[in-house]
This record gives C-alpha cells, structure tokens and sequence, in this order.
C-alpha cells in the first residue's frame, strides 16, 4: 500500500468525498484505512471503566485504500504516488522513496 500512517490524505468517493485528514491506522491485508474525523460511526455503549456514563460514542470506521489520495506536501492537492530507488551515500545502499507525480517532491 502507498499510503502511510501520518500521512495526509483526501476521501476522493463516497458521502466523505473532499474532506481531508490524517490517516491514523492502516490495514494493508484489507487494504483499508482510518483517517482522523472521516467515515464516522455511532456505536452505543454499556457504561465502563473508561467511559463511566456510558452512551453513544462516534468513532472513525476503516475506508478503503482506493477511495483516498494522498496529498501532495508541496501544493496541498490530491496526487498519485510514484516510486524513486535513491542510492544512500552513507551506506551506499539503495532505498525506495515515495514520490509525489505532480511536483515531483519526495513524501
């Protein structure tokens, strides 16, 4: 998957399209994520130790990775993401970047 957690990211489909978050969790087996204050769901809670009133909670649900974009650090617009091998001079070992397709800027 191409997008990370701690990443900025914008829904591009479904009732959340056009709002942007940070992404807080990521399920690469189903390639699905949890970005912050998307995708929001009531769930009705028993009262416990961390919640002593108890009541109805709304917490993020996953979204799929497909439905997101990341967004480009340079200009702040959705982009897709490429990858660039990056021959590390200190250890002279090659390493995978992720790049930004619109400005071309390293993510």
């Amino acid at each position: 998957m191409k997008i990370h957690k701690n990443d900025n990211a914008m829904v591009i489909a479904g009732n959340d399209a056009g709002k942007t978050g940070k992404v807080l969790k990521v399920f690469p087996k189903n390639s699905k994520v949890i970005i912050e204050g998307i995708n929001l769901r009531k769930r009705h809670t028993k009262p416990n130790q961390k919640n002593p009133q108890g009541g109805i909670i709304e917490k993020e649900a996953p979204i799929h990775s497909s439905n997101v974009m990341l967004l480009d650090p340079k200009t702040n617009e959705p982009t897709r993401i490429g990858a660039q091998i990056i021959l590390d001079e200190k250890t002279g070992k090659k390493k995978r970047a992720r790049v930004s397709k619109l400005s071309g800027e390293m993510i």
